[in-house]
């Protein structure tokens, strides 16, 4: 086939795009901007991200637009028991700029809910049916009691009042009037761009999740605790999505693809990085993948399963880890031997108390 027949063939590929979030509108865009025929279909599609996202930078394509980062941090500290400043430039995105330049101006928009998928078609609530040569389920995943999910509540603090305060990915510090065997939650502190920032208290993965009313109070306290009054006036931050129920599939994309991470909750840059192969239609998800995926289901039962006053230690053992290690096992969707490699480093780095939770996890049905 000659480039002119290769350039034919994609024009007329029509693909189907359902669920417009990050991952998404991502796909779509770069199927359009292979020339690919898109459809996208939304209950809201024109709805602000009012979401915080954010990334490693080193994860993110040559294709996204530079100005969709509002700020970012070189070295990322960490707190558990002691301080720990990671080797990995982490960027925070400015939501609307990002949305804005995930540009679907030239697909057909269609509001409604698609509540029916087929390998070709789509049956939507209003009774519409679209017929197509792919379909791509972006819709994310729903919530159930059945999934172990990430919570957190924060609050966006103007530069007048963030001065002094040092940007944290992850502070398990107990300053949050919480005992030691309390369920943890640690502190995600990051800058917005113009000197503001957001302070947010989380629980990383919980079946139940703390509630976010729980997480406001031990926010509350931390900050307190620290010297930063809150006047009830701020912008608040309220987040709870399901870190597991993805399932794979060539078809499946973004959270609804089991792109999150079940122990760390992210899932955009992993949706960006992989948007333009979606676009084209390669495979995604090869052994490789099934397999990091299922080692990362292993880590997410052991954390559900350790003792909340042994979280702090595990994370200063991750984080004493090799930068490679720890990006391997945190960013590489596809990378086995280092997925491996860096959990056989993590059962050698940690106390041996704490060995057998990563050995032996809690066995909990994950929504498969």
């Amino acid at each position: 086939m000659d480039v002119t027949q290769q350039a034919a063939a994609a024009v007329s590929e029509r693909v189907v795009v359902c669920g417009l979030g990050p991952a998404g509108r991502a796909v779509a865009s770069r199927c359009l901007a292979r020339g690919l025929t898109v459809t996208v279909v939304d209950p809201v599609p024109a709805r602000h991200w009012t979401a915080t996202y954010a990334a490693w930078a080193d994860e993110l394509p040559d294709w996204l637009d530079p100005a969709v980062v509002a700020a970012s941090i070189e070295r990322p500290v960490v707190w558990g028991r002691r301080r720990h400043e990671v080797d990995r430039r982490y960027v925070v995105f400015d939501s609307e700029r990002l949305r804005a330049s995930l540009d679907i101006d030239a697909a057909t928009v269609l509001t409604d809910r698609a509540i029916e998928l087929g390998r070709d078609s789509v049956v939507c609530a209003s009774g519409t049916v679209l017929t197509a040569d792919r379909v791509i389920d972006a819709r994310g995943v729903a919530r159930s009691p059945a999934l172990a999910e990430q919570t957190a509540y924060g609050v966006f603090l103007g530069p007048e009042r963030t001065e002094g305060i040092e940007p944290v990915f992850m502070d398990w510090r107990r300053d949050n009037g919480t005992k030691d065997d309390a369920p943890p939650s640690f502190l995600y502190a990051v800058p917005l761009g113009g000197g503001a920032m957001l302070l947010e208290e989380t629980c990383l993965a919980g079946r139940p999740a703390l509630s976010t009313g729980e997480l406001r109070d031990r926010l509350i306290h931390r900050l307190r605790s620290r010297g930063i009054e809150l006047d009830g006036d701020e912008t608040v931050e309220r987040v709870r999505f399901p870190v597991q129920g993805g399932h794979h599939g060539r078809h499946r994309f973004g959270a609804a693809g089991g792109f999150t991470h079940p122990a760390t909750g992210y899932s955009v840059a992993a949706a960006l990085a992989a948007a333009d192969a979606v676009a084209a239609d390669s495979p995604v998800h090869p052994l490789r993948t099934r397999a990091v995926a299922e080692l990362r289901a292993a880590g997410l039962r052991a954390l559900l399963a350790m003792p909340p006053h042994d979280v702090p230690e595990f994370f200063d053992a991750f984080f004493t880890l090799p930068t490679a290690r720890q990006r391997a096992y945190l960013s590489g969707r596809s990378d086995l031997s280092g997925t491996l490699a860096a959990m056989g480093s993590l059962f050698t780095a940690v106390p041996p108390r704490l060995r057998r939770p990563l050995v032996l996890p809690a066995r909990v049905d994950e929504g498969r």
